[in-house]
């Protein structure tokens, strides 16, 4: 087995893996990863994406991927073929591509969020002076009776996503997540600049999945632009749904507004005839994990998150 850099490598080299990658993403999760591996393909065929790829022969069995954002890299993916050993094949990637990573003058900062397709990774992470968070992936089936219509006694009006309000929400994310685990995990919640940035990628890039205007809703007190909470959803799979954003201003929390929002977008995706909705979140934000079981979904993927430095 070799260890090449995945610029070296071309898209026709790695297609059967890839293909076999995306036969995990739908039968686990649910997910139809196409269109994010289409995006993958094209890099891999100019020979931008960086990372490494493990070749036995001529054939790929493995690769991980990364990309640079400014001061700080983020590990894109990790898949190693489960008919391999897995965490060998995946230990030896990313340590090479670790290598690389911070051998950059630049690389400050390294995020990594893994689904589990490529064998264990907390060892290696933390070797290599990782903070590790486990996070859940969680679905609910959306055909069970819904749960009891929450109430809204505030004032606040529920509206569907426009456009308009990109600034706005990229506020209310920046400041939902102040001291929030999540903003240890990801940066881009730490500034509003980062939370703009974020928020242009969840709806307009397909790694998320189709962005869905009509299940996507915000809170805000009428006469104002300013908002108070807000649900993002996308489209992964047919009939299947995923929430890329929950949040309520803090002073907010804790009555209800959260549950409210999540019924409308679970609502607007029923009466579209989807037939599941998914979400992801960090174990350690216990009340959220304990709204979302409140609310019917289970988990059934855990996952790593990591960062470097500590």
């Amino acid at each position: 087995m070799n260890i090449i850099d995945l610029r070296q490598s071309t898209a026709r080299q790695l297609e059967p893996l890839l293909l076999e990658e995306a036969s995990h993403w739908r039968e686990e999760l649910h997910w139809d990863y196409r269109s994010a591996l289409e995006l993958i393909k094209r890099f891999l065929d100019a020979h931008a994406l960086c990372g490494s790829v493990a070749m036995e022969g001529t054939a790929a069995i493995g690769y991980a991927f990364y990309v640079l954002e400014e001061y700080k890299g983020l590990i894109g993916g990790l898949y190693v073929s489960p008919r391999e050993d897995q965490e060998a094949i995946g230990r030896r990637l990313l340590e090479e591509m670790l290598y690389s990573m911070r051998a950059l003058p630049q690389m400050h900062r390294i995020e990594a969020q893994l689904m589990p397709f490529g064998g264990p990774v907390d060892s290696v992470l933390r070797e290599q002076g990782f903070r590790l968070h486990t996070r859940k992936f969680m679905l609910l089936d959306l055909r069970r009776a819904p749960a009891r219509t929450p109430s809204i006694n505030s004032g606040l009006r529920v509206e569907r996503w426009n456009d308009r309000y990109f600034d706005a929400c990229a506020k209310l994310i920046y400041l939902a997540y102040a001291n929030h685990i999540d903003g240890e995990i990801n940066d881009q919640y730490r500034s509003r600049h980062g939370a703009l940035k974020f928020l242009k990628n969840i709806i307009h890039l397909p790694g998320c999945g189709q962005f869905l205007s009509s299940a996507s809703f915000v809170l805000r007190h009428p006469g104002s632009e300013e908002l108070v909470g807000a649900v993002l959803t996308s489209e992964v799979s047919a009939g299947v749904g995923h929430t890329t954003q929950i949040c309520v201003q803090p002073g907010f929390q804790g009555h209800g507004l959260g549950h409210a929002l999540m019924h409308a977008s679970q609502e607007a995706l029923r009466s579209m005839h989807y037939k599941e909705l998914s979400l992801t979140v960090t174990t350690e934000n216990q009340g959220a994990v304990q709204l979302y079981q409140k609310l019917g979904f289970a988990t059934i993927k855990s996952f790593t998150a990591g960062v470097w430095p500590k």
